[in-house]
């Protein structure tokens, strides 16, 4: 079985570079671009089920991936949802480094919790029987990758996929394809 990991499209938070996390923003006219151009690479393969994060900006890219991938049931699932940024949420990345140089905001979800989280649901999916595209956000997916695969993630861009096999040894590896 396999998993391609795709962080949603660009919105104009992400181009204005926003702290976003459960704020419900759209794609804009370059994460439209953007969600096309993963379906165009996830097409290369057979996909059983896209599922994804409820929360708009996902679900669009989703939905734009879904009309390009034949025969894949679409679902969401509330334990894609991004973390959620407490009183850093809306705003820029910037003030928030100056304000909470060690990013504990006031508010928000503990990044332990995050990663609890995604662990318990990329694992949940990736036991299913066939192939899944899982579609949800940044630090959801990096920390959900470090906690599945025991490796360092690097930032995932807007856009980017990720394949999540096993191994020869049965252990989780991710690669990345676009981005």
């Amino acid at each position: 079985m396999t998993v391609a990991l795709v962080r949603h499209g660009r919105t104009a938070w992400n181009h204005a570079r926003r702290m976003q996390g459960r704020s419900d923003i759209a794609l804009d006219a370059h994460g439209r671009a953007q969600a096309i151009a993963a379906a165009d690479l996830l097409v290369r393969a057979r996909w059983d089920r896209i599922v994804s994060s409820p929360l708009r900006r996902a679900a669009e890219t989703a939905e734009l991936i879904a009309r390009r991938v034949e025969d894949a049931d679409l679902l969401f699932d509330d334990q894609l949802v991004e973390r959620d940024y407490g009183s850093a949420e809306g705003l820029p990345v910037s003030e928030t480094l100056e304000r909470w140089p060690d990013a504990d905001y006031p508010g928000a979800e503990p990044v332990t919790a995050v990663a609890a989280r995604a662990r318990d649901a990329l694992a949940r999916i990736e036991r299913q029987p066939g192939n899944s595209v899982v579609v949800a956000h940044g630090t959801l997916l990096r920390v959900g990758v470090e906690a599945l695969t025991g490796s360092t993630c690097p930032r995932i861009l807007n856009g980017q996929v990720i394949l999540v096999e096993r191994d020869a040894d049965d252990r989780l590896i991710a690669r990345f394809l676009s981005g």
